[in-house]
Parts: structure tokens; sequence; C-alpha cells
């Protein structure tokens, strides 16, 4: 692949967890949260994105958000569970993208707020979009998922060099 050739992300954030008496990391997905993150897979397939490679947070409530979600799309990517997603900085997750290798096309993060929704914002300048301003009016709610494109190798991977092509958030 050339690293001319546009990489796309996907920053999904987690389906609704419930609120039991655990610690945070291992908050399982509530009911409407199950419901939410396969319609979100479905969503996902239905975009016709090749995903390769998914890094999803070791929390219990991504990690089911993905199993749920990944269910539904034709291809299952190469799935890699990565502690440091959990309660990461854009800055770190920004980070970790860098290390991806550069014959991955695609990739899925599957993590947490406020993280990925800042992700978006930091890497994109897309005011004036229609997929920025749904994302302004719905904000980043669980199960949503915004799609990003840019040019270059994911080490170049840095804020305002991607485009917001494409932001889904289930119905309230």
């Amino acid at each position: 692949m050339s690293v001319a050739e546009p990489r796309r992300i996907v920053l999904f954030r987690h389906a609704k967890a419930d609120w039991p008496q655990v610690n945070d990391h291992e908050r399982p997905l509530a009911e409407r949260g199950r419901k939410d993150a396969a319609v979100a897979g479905r969503r996902l397939a239905d975009s016709g994105i090749p995903l390769d490679l998914a890094l999803c947070s070791t929390a219990v409530r991504t990690r089911e958000t993905w199993k749920l979600a990944v269910h539904e799309l034709p291809h299952r990517p190469k799935t890699v569970y990565e502690e440091r997603i959990y309660e990461a900085s854009p800055g770190e997750l920004i980070a970790l993208l860098n290390e991806t290798p550069d014959d991955v096309h695609s990739v899925i993060l599957i993590g947490h707020n406020p993280g990925v929704h800042a992700l978006t914002d930091i890497l994109t300048d897309a005011a004036g979009s229609e997929a920025h301003e749904r994302m302004t009016r719905r904000g980043f709610p669980a199960s949503s998922f915004a799609v990003l494109t840019f040019d270059g190798s994911w080490k170049s991977l840095e804020p305002a060099v991607a485009t917001l092509t494409d932001y889904w958030a289930p119905e309230e």
C-alpha cells in the first residue's frame, strides 16, 4: 500500500454502560447499550468501510460493545485490546495511532469520552460540514462514531490533518 493512499479512522465510543457496584473499568453494558452496540455495528457494515485493525480499550463496556458490533460486520478485523486507551488523553490516543503499521489502511478505535470526542475535534477541521453539524447538535453520545480520513503514514497523524467524512449516533 502506498502511504499516499488515504487512511481511515473510525472513532467509536462504547455503548451505554450500567452503573453496578463495581470499579469503573469493570462496568458492563446496560440493556440499552447492548441494543445500540448491535445497531452501530449494522450502521458500520452499511457504510462499507473495510476495517483492517480494531484497537479496543480493555474496559468491560468497550470489549462488550466491540463484541456486539463486530458480529454485524461482513469481515472481522484483527483486534488488539489496548489498556492505554482507557482514560487516555487525545495526545495519548494520537501516539497510539502513530504506532499503526503502514500496511494497515483503516483502523477503528473503540474507546471512551471525553477522549474520543476530543480526538475527533483535534484531528479534524470540519466546521461547516454536514457531519460536523450533526456532531455539534448531538455531541458524542454512547454508541456514536466518527469517520475520519487523512493522507500520509500513520506516523504523520497529528492535529488538524484529517477530514471528518461521516458521523453517526443512535436515536435517542
